[in-house]
């Protein structure tokens, strides 16, 4: 079974409908409603955009996702039946969603290679990863990301030398070397150029021909370049949902984000 049909049908079991379901979901934090009755459905192999002013309830839905936060009320499912409030961050991520925090987390000191095969190497300490050989397989799976995410040419440079970018892009192929079925990637563009903006989103429209990503996002050149569906939040709950040109004429949207 390839990659992109692991994601579409669980071994054994007819195809999955929703990589990740929301049902009703409410998140309070000292009686402020962080999350209210949210729902949310994320097809298998969807790249999805989400959008909304700050304290819509984005970071608060990827650590429910995560498991770093449990839910009051409300399902959240990955691959229709598995209960993810049940489950801890590390069982969730070993089921297979993996997040990237909005600053990167790469290890400065060593090479775009070493961070590659440290991330490949999963709960290996960074000295046993360093110091043992590394298979063909594992070396073609790391030459494989490096193309992907654009920085063959960098393999041996220190992460420390990379510009901001770059950094990013490495952080969204350490996660990607770990073969999570679900990306959630948090403001990935923000203090990129032009440039590395729309590569980024790039990377992101080809990660998601064979994964689920879900992007967070407030930078609306690089949103529209997804080509994507997108999810506006506000107060915790979906406020509008459809294409960027679509959210973007609901007045409710232009009210609460777009006109400010």
């Amino acid at each position: 079974m390839t990659v992109t049909e692991g994601i579409h049908q669980a071994a054994g079991s007819k195809p999955v409908q929703s990589i990740l379901y929301l049902n009703g979901v409410t998140k309070s934090f000292d009686g402020f409603k962080a999350i209210n009755n949210l729902s949310l459905d994320i097809a298998p192999g969807e790249l999805r955009a989400i959008i909304g002013p700050n304290g819509a309830g984005k970071s608060t839905m990827m650590d429910i996702i995560t498991g770093k936060t449990k839910p009051d009320t409300g399902e959240v499912r990955f691959k229709d039946n598995i209960d993810l409030t049940r489950h801890d961050e590390a069982d969730i991520a070993n089921m297979g969603i993996g997040r990237k925090f909005q600053k990167p987390t790469v290890i400065e000191s060593l090479s775009v290679w070493d961070n590659l095969e440290l991330a490949l190497a999963g709960n290996r300490g960074i000295w046993q990863t360093l110091f043992n050989v590394i298979k063909p397989g594992q070396a073609e799976r790391v030459d494989e990301v490096m193309t992907l995410i654009g920085l063959n040419e960098k393999r041996n440079d220190l992460a420390a030398n990379l510009s901001h970018g770059q950094k990013q892009w490495l952080e969204i192929g350490m996660l990607f070397i770990q073969e999570p079925e679900v990306l959630l990637v948090d403001e990935p563009a923000g203090g990129m150029t032009d440039m590395e903006t729309m590569q980024t989103a790039k990377l992101l429209k080809d990660i998601a021909k064979s994964h689920s990503v879900i992007v967070v996002e407030h930078d609306m050149d690089f949103v529209r370049a997804l080509e994507s569906k997108v999810t506006v939040l506000h107060e915790g709950s979906v406020l509008a949902e459809g294409s960027l040109d679509k959210v973007s004429a609901d007045q409710r949207v232009i009210e609460v984000y777009l006109g400010r």
